[in-house]
């Protein structure tokens, strides 16, 4: 096609295996690379509107989640999974293209997470382990649970 521009596909994940006993999600996509996906950095950046809001500012900090564990994971579609994780949050569907962010930036990733623990009054270990708080938003929530 002459003219016309067209975006790769996104890679396809080949592999996906859940680790109960190390709490990370393994997954191994065709364009090579792999990814262990600890639990709590995708519970921390679960892409449902509970966590990111429906807009800038609308974050809420996730807190209390160093042991939270994958309890299910249901596939949806062709093109995404929804985990279900032990504090019950099940809301977030996540895209191969999304895991394989994640897994690409996942130490700035985390590192961002650490910086806004601190951020919100916490030691970088303390909020961890913290029971989420529903006062302790970024922004102003999107109040849907």
């Amino acid at each position: 096609m002459t003219g016309s521009k067209q975006t790769p596909p996104a890679p396809q994940p080949i592999g996906l295996t859940v680790r109960k006993q190390s709490r990370v999600l393994e997954i191994e996509f065709d364009d090579g690379k792999s990814f262990s996906l600890p639990f709590e950095l995708l519970r921390v950046w679960s892409p449902s509107a509970e966590v990111r809001g429906h807009g800038p500012g609308q974050e809420t900090l996730q807190t209390g989640q160093r042991n939270v564990e994958i309890t299910a994971v249901e596939p949806v579609g062709n093109y995404a999974i929804k985990p279900v994780f032990s504090d019950g949050h099940d809301t977030g569907i996540f895209s191969w293209e999304y895991l394989h962010y994640l897994g690409s930036d996942k130490d700035a990733l985390w590192e961002d997470y650490l910086r806004r623990l601190e951020a919100a009054g916490f030691t970088r270990d303390s909020g961890r382990d913290a029971p989420m708080n529903k006062a302790i938003v970024s922004g102003s929530g999107c109040g849907s649970h």
